[in-house]
């Protein structure tokens, strides 16, 4: 028996991939994956040039660090100028001659070739420095750990996941082809795995590259050697640990909504109390914490994401600290769970009946 099962789910598989991966309904789900690998090769782009361009422009203006170290507040644009040579750029923003006293707003830019100091000067006065540092690995690393936790986590595979398990079967209601599974001698539970491997196939494959392309748009801006030692480092335990956390979410959220679009006529009002369930989820007590999916997942992440540094302080306040889950307990909840949902949509399935004229 287990034997015909078996088969029996790798054909509704087989069925599935074709409408899951290629149909109209959720075209968007591609958008949703693939927008942050285009964010991230557009920024990796431009670093790349600007790197390039400042290089140029220290070649032509040549600047050593430790005489931009001299550079103080309140020395006259002659000083400057007399340190530092001419500025790469500069510009006037404001020039008021209605005024008995003439003033102006003038930027000075300089560099070194790998960093980029702003100079303003108010009525001919050094008021103000501005140094932007390069863009370092680590930095691009929180950055990335943060869009991944709070994008690509929450927002992307959650709704993603929205797209194509739900359309599995409310999608078959839909285009009234539901009775066709009906009619041949398969178990609904059995159904409903092979409808649940096929869109967990689907997912894993579209949010797993859209994460490998990340990361390496991420890193492709970086010089070859800085790439190798951090890859001989952390880079690899980091990069299997981001794919491992998408597939996790695929399989979690997937449950999740499988069973919705199995239990709900109109998914939208529940799909609304998961996310907004999700998304509360920084200011649950601890144990409420434990019974959303992304406290786990956040869990397995390897970099914490850096918390918004613009946040109101009484939001701040209502922000409940909770040390994160150890990697088995975060795994074993996540099947737990998962498998815990899946049972009970079996046993909803055993019930389907199909009225296609109140859908």
């Amino acid at each position: 028996m287990m034997k015909l099962w078996y088969k029996q789910i790798v054909s509704v598989i087989r069925l599935e991939m074709k409408k899951t991966f290629f149909s109209k309904r959720g075209l968007w789900v591609y958008l949703l994956a693939f927008a942050p690998v285009a964010l991230y090769m557009v920024n990796s782009v431009h670093i790349t040039r600007q790197r390039q361009n400042l290089v140029q422009l220290a070649t032509e203006h040549p600047v050593s660090r430790s005489v931009f170290n001299g550079i103080k507040t309140g020395l006259s644009r002659d000083q400057v100028v007399e340190k530092l040579g001419e500025p790469y750029w500069q510009r006037t923003l404001y020039h008021d001659r209605e005024s008995e006293k003439e003033r102006s707003f003038v930027l000075y830019k300089y560099t070194d070739g790998k960093n980029d100091f702003t100079y303003h000067f108010k009525d001919g006065k050094l008021t103000q420095i501005k140094h932007r540092d390069p863009d370092t690995l680590p930095k691009s690393q929180l950055i990335f750990a943060t869009s991944f936790q709070f994008y690509f986590l929450r927002l992307a595979i959650f709704f993603g996941c929205v797209g194509i398990f739900v359309n599995l079967f409310r999608g078959e209601m839909l285009d009234k082809s539901l009775h066709f599974y009906m009619l041949t001698p398969m178990r609904r539970e059995v159904l409903l795995a092979g409808k649940y491997f096929a869109g967990l196939l689907a997912t894993v494959v579209i949010f797993t590259s859209s994460t490998a392309l990340q990361w390496w748009a991420m890193l492709w801006q970086f010089e070859r050697g800085v790439i190798v030692d951090f890859l001989a480092g952390p880079g690899w335990t980091q990069f299997g640990a981001y794919l491992s956390v998408t597939a996790l979410a695929c399989v979690g959220y997937g449950s999740i909504f499988l069973a919705v679009g199995l239990l709900f006529r109109n998914p939208i009002i529940p799909t609304v109390a998961v996310l907004l369930w999700e998304s509360a989820n920084p200011f649950l007590p601890p144990l409420l914490k434990k019974t959303s999916m992304i406290y786990y997942l956040q869990s397995l992440c390897p970099v914490t994401a850096s918390p918004d540094k613009n946040m109101p302080p009484v939001i701040n306040l209502l922000i409940s600290p909770t040390g994160p889950a150890s990697t088995l307990t975060a795994v074993t909840c996540i099947v737990l769970l998962t498998l815990l949902v899946l049972v009970l949509a079996s046993r909803q399935a055993r019930k389907l009946e199909i009225n296609y004229s109140t859908d």
